[in-house]
C-alpha cells in the first residue's frame, strides 16, 4: 500500500483483517500531484526489483494505480488493472482520475471492467477482447462480502 487514502485504507484493512506485506507510506501533508506521483514510482520499482513479481494488479483510477502500472510497465512486468474501463471522455473531470484511467489502459495486458459498456469503451480504445474480462463492480462484492459478516454478527449476538 502507499497510503494514498491513508484514512479510508485503514479502515477498510481493519473491516476485512487484511494486513499489507508492505507499506510505503508515501504520503504528506501538501503534497502535490507531482510530487506523489515521483513518490509512487520509486517506492514501487524499488520493491518490484526486490520482489521480481509475475503479475502486478492494480485497482481503480488512483494516482497509486496509474504510478504503480507505469513502474511496472517500465520494468517489463504485465500489468492487470481491475475497474477498467470507465470514461468521461474528459481527461480534466474528474481530475485526475480519468488521465489516470487513459494511461493505466494503455501499459495494461489485462483489463477486468465493472461492466459491459466498460469493456466497449476498451474495445473502441483498440484493446484485445481476449485481453478484457467483465468482473462486476468490486465494491458490489464488498458490499455483499460484509453483510455476510454482519448478519453473521448479528445472529451470535441474538442467541
Amino acid at each position: 500500500v502507499t497510503a494514498q487514502h491513508r484514512e479510508m485504507l485503514d479502515q477498510v484493512l481493519n473491516l476485512f483483517k487484511i494486513k499489507p506485506e508492505y507499506d510505503l507510506n508515501l504520503m504528506s501533508k501538501n503534497q502535490s500531484l507531482e510530487s506523489l506521483t515521483s513518490k509512487i514510482m520509486i517506492g514501487i520499482s524499488s520493491l518490484l526489483k526486490e520482489t521480481h513479481p509475475d503479475l502486478v494488479f492494480v485497482q481503480g483510477d488512483t494516482t497509486t494505480t496509474m504510478a504503480a502500472s507505469l513502474a511496472a510497465f517500465y520494468q517489463k512486468i504485465p500489468v492487470a488493472h481491475i475497474e477498467a474501463g470507465l470514461r468521461t471522455n474528459n481527461i480534466r473531470s474528474p481530475f485526475p482520475e480519468e488521465i489516470n484511467r487513459r494511461i493505466t489502459s494503455t501499459v495494461a495486458t489485462f483489463h477486468f471492467t465493472p461492466t459491459d459498456r466498460a469493456r466497449q469503451n476498451l474495445l473502441n480504445e483498440g484493446v484485445k477482447n481476449d485481453n478484457i474480462n467483465v468482473t462486476g463492480n468490486t465494491v458490489i462484492d464488498a458490499l455483499l462480502s460484509i453483510s455476510k459478516e454482519i448478519e453473521s454478527i448479528s445472529n451470535k449476538q441474538e442467541k
